[in-house]
Parts: C-alpha cells; sequence; structure tokens
C-alpha cells in the first residue's frame, strides 16, 4: 500500500528538517519546501495527503508543541487513511497499534491489559499507568486516548522531570503579555493546549510537593490562571499519569502527596516487565526486524538458536526499549541471514555470559549478588542489571532480610554448625595453662559480692 504523502511550508529551517526526520521515521512520504505563495499549487498539483504550514516570519519562535507532539498531531488527521498492521508482519495474532508502535503481546497478563484499555478508553475517568522504564507507558496513553471520544482532540505529553519548579507555571499554565521581562506576547500553557483532550503526565512520581499542589488544584478545580493573569480559565481535560516509581512507598514517606494520589489512581494500569511476559520476547524481536529491515534495506530472516535461548534467559531490565536497542545496535554491524551470538555489540555479548554464569532461580540468584557484593544494594542491582526500586520489590517477594542464607548454604548449616562449637578443655589442659580451679572459684565469688559503699554515701541515709 502507497505511504501517505506529506507536505511541509515553513520559513523556519530548523522546524522542516526536524519535523520532517519525524515523520520519515514513522514511514510517511514528505517534502519539505519554504512558505511561499507557490505552496497551495504544489499541494493541488501532487495531490499529497496532509499540508503543514508553519508561520510566514522568518524570525519565528520555537513551536509550542514538542515535534513529538506536531508528529502524533499529523497521525491523528492521518487515522482514516493510516493502514493498520497486519499481524502477519511481526508474526503476532492480533496486536493494537498506535502511531506506527504496535502494542505487541499475547501473554496472559497482557490480552488482560488490552481489555482493560478497551473499558478504559471509553470513560473519562483520570488513569494512572505504573511500570518500569521501557515498557511502553507512553504508548499506552496514546493508545487509550485514540480510542476514546476525545480521539480528535490534542494529547499533550508533558516530561514532568525536566520542569523545574521556577519554570513549571509558565509551562503548564501559560503567561500573560508582560507578565515578567521577556514576555512579550502571550503563551498559552501546555495545559490549555490540551483542552477539549488529554493531558498525559509522565513522570509524574519525579515532580515536587511544590509542583504537586500546582497540579492538583487545577485537576480539582478544572482551571488555571495564566502568569500574571487575572482571569479564570476553565479546563476541559482528562489527565493520564505514568511513572516509574512505587507511589504507595512515596506517599508513605510523604514525599508525594496522598490527596493528588487518590485523585489520579481511579483507573490503574501496570504494565509488566518484559522478564515477566517472555512469551512475548519472539513477537517482539520478529516485529523490530521486520521494522530495521525496512530501514536499514536488510534482508535479516530471525535469530539462530543460541541468540535465541539467550534473550529467552535475559533480565531485560530496560524492557522492550533494551530489546529494541540491541537489535538496532546489532544492525550497525550488517549481520546477513540470521542473528547470530558473534554479530550481537560486546557489551550484549558480556551481559548474556554473566546471566548464563548466575543460578537460574531468581530467588539464589538476587541472594548470590547480595552476598558476592557484601550486601550493597546498590552493587548487586548494578550486577543483576536491575533498577533499585526493583530490587527492593523483589527483596519484599521473597522476604529476603539480611543474613539470609542461599539454598547450598542451608544444606551446610548443620555441619558447619558442628564445626564452629568451640572444643571442650580438659581440667589437665587448663592446668597448664595457669587457669586453675581455685581461682577460677575465687573469680566466681568476687563477681557475686555486693557492690561497696561509695564514700562520700550519706551514713543516715544508710542508717535508714
Amino acid at each position: 500500500m502507497k505511504k501517505p504523502a506529506i507536505l511541509i511550508a515553513a520559513r523556519d529551517e530548523t522546524l522542516r528538517k526536524r519535523l520532517k526526520a519525524a515523520l520519515l521515521r514513522d514511514g510517511f512520504e514528505v517534502i519539505d519546501v519554504s512558505n511561499n505563495p507557490g505552496t497551495i499549487r504544489s499541494f493541488q498539483r501532487t495531490g499529497l495527503n496532509l499540508l503543514v504550514l508553519g508561520s510566514t516570519r522568518q524570525d519565528a519562535s520555537p513551536p509550542p508543541l514538542s515535534y513529538a507532539t506536531l508528529a502524533a498531531s499529523v497521525h491523528r488527521c492521518l487515522s482514516d487513511i493510516l493502514p493498520c498492521m497486519p499481524s502477519s508482519a511481526y508474526g503476532a495474532p492480533t496486536c493494537d497499534s498506535i502511531n506506527g508502535q504496535p502494542l505487541i503481546g499475547e501473554s496472559p497478563s497482557m490480552r488482560e491489559i488490552k481489555t482493560y484499555i478497551d473499558k478504559v478508553a471509553t470513560t473519562d475517568s483520570n488513569v494512572l499507568i505504573t511500570g518500569e522504564t521501557g515498557t511502553g507507558k507512553e504508548l499506552v496513553a496514546d493508545l487509550i486516548h485514540r480510542k476514546s471520544p476525545r480521539a480528535q482532540e490534542p494529547f499533550v505529553s508533558i516530561n514532568c522531570a525536566a520542569i523545574p519548579d521556577s519554570l513549571l507555571e509558565s509551562e503548564l499554565f501559560g503567561y500573560e503579555r508582560g507578565a515578567f521581562t521577556g514576555a512579550h506576547a502571550l503563551k498559552e500553557g501546555q495545559l490549555k493546549l490540551a483542552d477539549e483532550g488529554t493531558a498525559f503526565f509522565d513522570e509524574i512520581g519525579d515532580m515536587s510537593l511544590y509542583a504537586q499542589a500546582k497540579i492538583l488544584r487545577a485537576i480539582e478545580g478544572k482551571a488555571i490562571y495564566r502568569l500574571g493573569g487575572k482571569r479564570r480559565i476553565p479546563l476541559n481535560i482528562r489527565v493520564i499519569a505514568a511513572t516509574n516509581q512505587d507511589l504507595e512507598q512515596l506517599v508513605s514517606q510523604e514525599k508525594f502527596r496522598k490527596d493528588l494520589y487518590f485523585r489520579l489512581n481511579v483507573a490503574r494500569i501496570h504494565l509488566p516487565p518484559l522478564r515477566e511476559r517472555k512469551d512475548d520476547i519472539g513477537l517482539l524481536g520478529q516485529h523490530y526486524l521486520s521494522e530495521l529491515n525496512q530501514r536499514f534495506g536488510r534482508q535479516v530472516e530471525g535469530f539462530t538458536d543460541d541468540v535465541r535461548d539467550c534473550m529467552i534467559h535475559h533480565d531485560w531490565p530496560g524492557n522492550v526499549r533494551e530489546l529494541k536497542n540491541l537489535l538496532e545496535a546489532t544492525f550497525v554491524n550488517a549481520p546477513c541471514g540470521k542473528i547470530a551470538f558473534t554479530d550481537l555489540p560486546e557489551q550484549f555479548r558480556q551481559r548474556f555470559r554473566e546471566a548464563a554464569s548466575l543460578p537460574q532461580d531468581e530467588r539464589e540468584r538476587l541472594l548470590s549478588a547480595l552476598f558476592s557484593t557484601n550486601w550493597n544494594f546498590s552493587k548487586a542491582a548494578q550486577q543483576l542489571h536491575w533498577s533499585r526500586m526493583t530490587l527492593y520489590r523483589k527483596l519484599g517477594k521473597y522476604q529476603i532480610v539480611k543474613g539470609t542464607k542461599t539454598r547450598q548454604e542451608t544444606m551446610r548449616v548443620p555441619q558447619e554448625d558442628a564445626l564452629s562449637l568451640p572444643p571442650r578443655r580438659c581440667d589437665s589442659e587448663a592446668t597448664d595453662r595457669g587457669d586453675r580451679p581455685g581461682r577460677r572459684r575465687r573469680a566466681d565469688m568476687r563477681r557475686r559480692e555486693p557492690p561497696s559503699v561509695p564514700r562520700h554515701a550519706d551514713p543516715r541515709r544508710l542508717a535508714h
């Protein structure tokens, strides 16, 4: 099927190049031209599917949205003509696709998540998405938006970790002209740009308490005030938040507001890490192979048996993002036919070797790492290629505290305890060392004597 063609017309060359690069990665045919009177004629003559018209000023300011958000808006405009990728393209029986990135997985947990996404999308409730880094939280948020009644409205992604407190209000709420030095024109905040649509707060667990209070007020009041403004601006947005942190633990530590947590935690979606759904590794691998073959112009067919075994037994601390990164790094080495173990980058080969040398049982591997690092949690997590949060969660799951023994050590405990008992000494041995029985009895009597009266004690008190 022919790819949708897009014409980008803008005087800002940086805008044209960056947006073109983002759309080319998504598989579109893109033509970029300077904004001039011949643009509309070119559009009518070539029969393109979409025209992206930029500012007519040469000194235009940067776009209010990120290039990723602009690319997402292009996808939404072309949603009626975008082809739905068949499942045979990546070997999965079914898949939910958004912006060319499918939500791949046929494991029981992923099937349950897909079913729940369909139910959540029909409502207008707030959604909290949790999961480790690289599990696809933003993909799920975008998918919920695309299946919701707000699908034709904006989807604005807000990176909470990248907004400092000093710029929070101007970025989220906007500012009036003259609000501060350099505010030469009115600027709409990101929440206003998401009006009637969906606001996605990514990594909301990294926000400060000050920022959380501002967000909570906007969500509860359904209104904002621009910086330097006095007029109340109503909002009609759906809020989706995502985090890779344990919000319940942050609430107990008073690092996350309890009222904001309950406001967000209405519909909860937890994305499992890749190591807990290893049945989907083959489907993901085949999908990314097909995508990279098209991107690099290769004809890689698949994986050898040893590489497939390594992928199954690896823990994937970076989850799906790490898997994609591995395959893209492998394509740089120009593999032919099937990807062999020698085609993998050296850093990944070293990780696979380390994983093969560790015990297969997860609890035993965790204990082995803790003992080898003298119970240093940071070093143990680094050795297992886990995050510290994952390490703490596994410690609670397997009820491991300092002093826990491995299975091999537990089997040797009776013998070790017998060897650790001090040997009994006979009287002759004690006499040879000068420890005579009489001397021991006199020492015991001295220990049992009551303490002597202090010299400065009052005799009258002693009489009573």
